[in-house]
């Protein structure tokens, strides 16, 4: 990680301009530039935040992809979401506990740095940025509870085809899909199966029955749904609706 040198005055963020997000008033931009800590860049791979590590910071995804998992101690791990713009990194975690998860880059991230100390201060000064915090926590929950349903009950099939959707569909919501349904983003089969629950074999197998169907076209650096509609009905998932998502 790069401690950024001149990271942006709040007023000319670049999460302001983006589709899907809401624009910060001038009062709320003002607060949230003195309470930042600095930005930080992530090259792909590399750790935002390691599980059992006491993290005193939080971080406003700005640009880039990650991704949130659980570690087992065979080295197996857990895949439990992947973070867009916007998305609030470290909130999941009690704040006077270790983290209970790492955060990792999929693509080369910036992120906007915080104090955790200062959501207390947050949350108390600006309660409407204090609920804009309540709001996300509750996204994210409402996020693992698909997943979960997934793990559980949809067949390997269907759990491919909604976590096509529910990608593209996040990061349609947030700027970041480009057209045609789709979305440029470079996950290992490995970490299709760490999401998902399933075997490497199982589910390359999967991906490949999918593709020659036409339903998901999931290469190495992009992922395709040609009909998102379609897709959406057949596995259950709600698509993202027009309303614009806060951040911090």
């Amino acid at each position: 990680m790069l401690d950024v040198a001149n990271p942006h005055n709040c007023v000319h963020c670049p999460l302001q301009e983006r589709r899907g997000l809401r624009r910060l008033d001038e009062a709320q931009t003002q607060y949230i530039n003195r309470i930042k800590t600095g930005e930080l860049l992530v090259d792909r791979g590399e750790t935002v935040l390691a599980e059992e590590a006491s993290a005193t910071h939080l971080f406003t995804v700005l640009d880039g992809v990650l991704i949130r998992f659980h570690s087992l101690e065979d080295g197996r791990r857990q895949i439990v979401n992947f973070m867009f713009p916007g998305d609030l990194v470290g909130l999941q975690a009690a704040f006077d506990d270790p983290s209970t998860h790492s955060v990792e880059a999929v693509t080369p991230a910036r992120l906007c740095v915080f104090d955790r100390s200062a959501f207390i201060e947050l949350i108390k000064d600006n309660p409407r940025l204090g609920y804009d915090v309540t709001w996300l926590a509750a996204k994210e929950e409402t996020a693992l509870e698909n997943h979960i349903v997934s793990l559980g009950q949809r067949s390997a099939r269907e759990r491919v085809i909604f976590l096509a959707v529910w990608l593209i569909d996040r990061a349609q919501a947030t700027g970041v899909a480009g057209e045609g349904n789709k979305l440029a983003l470079p996950i290992t089969q490995s970490q299709i199966a760490d999401m998902l629950g399933l075997s490497l074999v199982h589910t390359n197998r999967t991906i490949r029955a999918l593709h020659n169907e036409g339903l998901v076209h999931w290469g190495q650096k992009e992922i395709c749904v040609p009909d998102m509609n379609s897709a959406a009905d057949l596995v259950g998932i709600i698509r993202s609706d027009d309303s614009d998502r806060p951040f911090i």
